[in-house]
């Protein structure tokens, strides 16, 4: 049995019970994943399966990466993951899996990774407020003086932004 598969959020909706509730749900699309790689007992001293999931052009991965997937004749992908299983022997290279893997009902846990916001600025970070707009404020979305002057010259821990 595998204990886990690859996929995307594709967004959250609602939907109706019975009665009337709403219900809130999320979207994901799971799969379809590829064996990459067997690991055993004998070879890697522990049990496990490589799955990739998420085709990517041959281009955009360095060439350790594009060897590994070529030297199993798989395709480039752009998520590799490793799972512990008890019996790789199940499983074989090239092996597509894909959510009919679960049965209706099974509890499942699901793990995500929030994609990366880049650098926020200060009112949207912290909820500082904006500068005043006219005569000549040059300062409209910028943090302004937090520090102090010569003594301690520096920006004290704890503080909500500090200036380099």
């Amino acid at each position: 049995m595998v204990t886990g598969l690859l996929g995307n959020k594709i967004g959250m909706t609602q939907i109706f019970d019975e009665s009337g509730n709403i219900i809130p749900v999320t979207i994901l699309k799971v799969g379809p994943c590829v064996v990459t790689q067997l690991k055993t007992q004998s070879k890697d001293n522990y049990n496990s399966i490589q799955i990739g999931y998420g085709n990517k052009s041959s281009k955009t991965l360095n060439q350790p990466e594009l060897g590994h997937l070529q030297k199993s004749n798989i395709q480039p992908l752009r998520y590799l993951k490793e799972f512990r299983v008890n019996k790789p022997d199940k499983f074989k290279v090239g092996q597509v899996l894909t959510v009919d893997l679960f049965s209706p009902g099974q509890l499942i846990n699901i793990r995500g990774k929030s994609i990366g916001k880049g650098f926020s600025g200060l009112e949207k970070r912290h909820n500082f407020h904006r500068g005043p707009m006219t005569h000549g404020s040059k300062n409209h979305r910028e943090p302004g003086s937090i520090g102090m002057g010569t003594t301690p010259g520096r920006v004290l821990p704890g503080k909500k932004w500090q200036v380099n």
